[in-house]
């Protein structure tokens, strides 16, 4: 694999791994004797925006495949270098950390996004179930 491919895999990875961060996740809300039901899909819109915002998903992604794929790098040079291939074995470390650490800290930051997304609404006083 050509340190060109590998470099498009791992973009490719984190790409990926970004968009799905989120994944759609919209809580549910039981506006029985919510004083506030009139306001719960103004503040589901704005809520989901703050989450966002206090996720940092794509940027968190970004930084776990590139700190995953520099350890991956080492790693996978060093044993590439007890077969004779440290070239090789850097390409793959760096694919696989990079993937490995992207994914990782993509699913970290779409825990925040859950987490941010459910305080808002509760604290605007919202019966969140989920």
């Amino acid at each position: 694999m050509t340190g060109r491919k590998v470099t498009g895999f791992i973009l490719f990875a984190v790409i990926v791994s970004g968009c799905a961060a989120h994944g759609g996740y919209r809580p549910t809300v039981d506006p029985y004797g919510d004083p506030r039901a009139d306001r719960i899909g103004q503040d589901l819109y704005e809520c989901e925006s703050l989450a966002h915002q206090a996720s940092r998903g794509g940027e968190e992604t970004v930084k776990g495949a590139l700190v995953g794929g520099g350890i991956g790098m080492l790693g996978g040079a060093l044993l590439g270098g007890l077969s004779g291939r440290p070239v090789e074995g850097a390409m793959f470390g760096a694919t696989a950390g990079g993937l490995a650490g992207g994914v990782s800290q993509g699913m970290n930051a779409d825990q925040r996004f859950i987490h941010a997304y459910r305080n808002c609404m509760r604290n605007r006083g919202h019966n969140v179930i989920d």
